[in-house]
């Protein structure tokens, strides 16, 4: 008899627990941006400038996408250096997620968990290394 009722207390006080919460009723799922997908396509709106995180001092480069899909607006970092070079407004971009804990913002960069994978169908990586140049839209 007592045995389950403290079965049942532990179980009820689970409910208290942030983590245990938002686990169970799938909030992430919810209001994911990507609706559960990898990858997106999206069109750059702007360019902008994150201040990166105590203790750096960076200013990291991000750029503002609205999605195709949905029309949601996400900001995604670019990777790279001298990398933004390569995007202006109104250029699609394809992101993905930057492989952070639990969908939560990666290293020092605030509320910013995407990041720019392609640009125009051409992989940003290959265009920074200077192998491809971009293409015409």
């Amino acid at each position: 008899m007592n045995a389950r009722r403290l079965k049942k207390k532990r179980k009820n006080a689970r409910w208290h627990d942030k983590r245990f919460k938002k686990k169970s009723l799938d909030i992430f799922k919810k209001f994911d941006p990507l609706e559960g997908a990898s990858q997106a396509k999206g069109i750059v709106l702007e360019k902008v400038e994150k201040e990166a995180k105590q203790p750096n001092s960076a200013m990291r480069k991000c750029c503002r996408v609205q999605l195709i899909k949905n029309s949601k607006k996400v900001t995604a970092f670019i990777p790279g250096n001298l990398a933004q070079r390569f995007i202006e407004e109104h250029d699609e971009v394809l992101i993905e997620r930057i492989g952070g804990k639990q969908g939560r913002a990666k290293g020092d960069i605030p509320g910013v968990r995407f990041q720019v994978i392609k640009v125009n169908d051409q992989p940003l990586r290959r265009l920074v290394k200077g192998k491809i140049e971009k293409g015409r839209r």
